[in-house]
């Protein structure tokens, strides 16, 4: 009789979906906070994308670093850039829930749009190395 063994590692394959479940809860709290929707949800789920936008921006900037440095600073990082922004928007008595979502996300994009377009300049450049 053989024994069917899985060697892979526990969990490997749930990542895609804990990260899209991220994505859904982090959209649903920027959209719910936009549309000024009112609900339980709209508090912690507009959290957790003023956290998880920058974070996710700022890692993936930070892609040099180990495992475990990467995320502190990412998430040090986005605490950091949510509190300029509150900082900003008061001294500039403009804020307002809405401002700072849209604030914070649009720096978010600001950090990520040109991480990603490195990356893919530097891949597109490998590709014609290697033809």
């Amino acid at each position: 009789m053989h024994t069917i063994t899985d060697n892979r590692p526990a969990g490997g394959d749930s990542l895609p979906v804990i990260v899209g479940a991220a994505v859904g809860i982090a959209g649903l709290g920027a959209a719910l906070a936009l549309a000024d929707v009112h609900s339980p949800l709209r508090a912690p789920f507009t959290l957790f994308f003023l956290l998880a936008a920058p974070a996710l921006a700022i890692g993936s900037a930070l892609r040099g670093l180990d495992a475990l440095t990467r995320p502190v600073l990412a998430v040090a990082g986005a605490l950091a850039l949510d509190l300029l922004v509150a900082e900003a928007m008061l001294a500039l008595r403009m804020w307002s829930a809405r401002g700072g979502v849209t604030a914070v996300g649009a720096v978010s994009l600001l950090i990520l749009v040109p991480t990603l377009l490195s990356r893919l300049a530097r891949r597109r450049r490998m590709t014609r190395r290697q033809d």
